[in-house]
């Protein structure tokens, strides 16, 4: 079997059987380019004022003030924090008269937090 040249510059484990699952592996992998884009949408996800703005927003719509009520962080703060939130498109607003009202972009990013906090949330079994 010939190496292709990905496969020779990843180190195989000697006296193991992980190297014929390299490839299978490897083929399976996003491109780096999206991997790079996962990254930087995970990111977003990496700050605990950020994380706390989309629970409360998974709860319900809410403006700037009722955001910065609830996170106790200044209006400018918060403005920050939703610009960053909707550059990763984890969430959208409407305009409604003078007000601009938040919400979460779509069901999936009710679904990540859902699913981390029942992660972290989970017992860990000792080895």
């Amino acid at each position: 079997m010939e190496k292709s040249e990905k496969s020779e510059r990843v180190p195989v484990c000697k006296g193991g059987s992980t190297g014929e699952y390299l490839e299978t592996v490897t083929s399976s992998l996003p491109s780096d380019e999206r991997i790079v884009e996962l990254a930087e949408f995970l990111e977003a996800f990496g700050d605990s004022s950020r994380i706390k703005i989309l629970l409360a927003l998974s709860r319900h719509e809410l403006c700037t003030c009722d955001i910065s009520t609830i996170t106790g962080l200044s209006v400018s703060a918060v403005s920050h924090q939703l610009r960053v939130l909707r550059d990763k498109k984890l969430v959208k607003y409407r305009r409604k008269g003078r007000n601009v009202y938040y919400s979460l972009d779509d069901e999936h990013v009710a679904a990540i937090l859902d699913i981390a906090l029942e992660h972290i949330g989970e017992e860990r079994e000792t080895r």
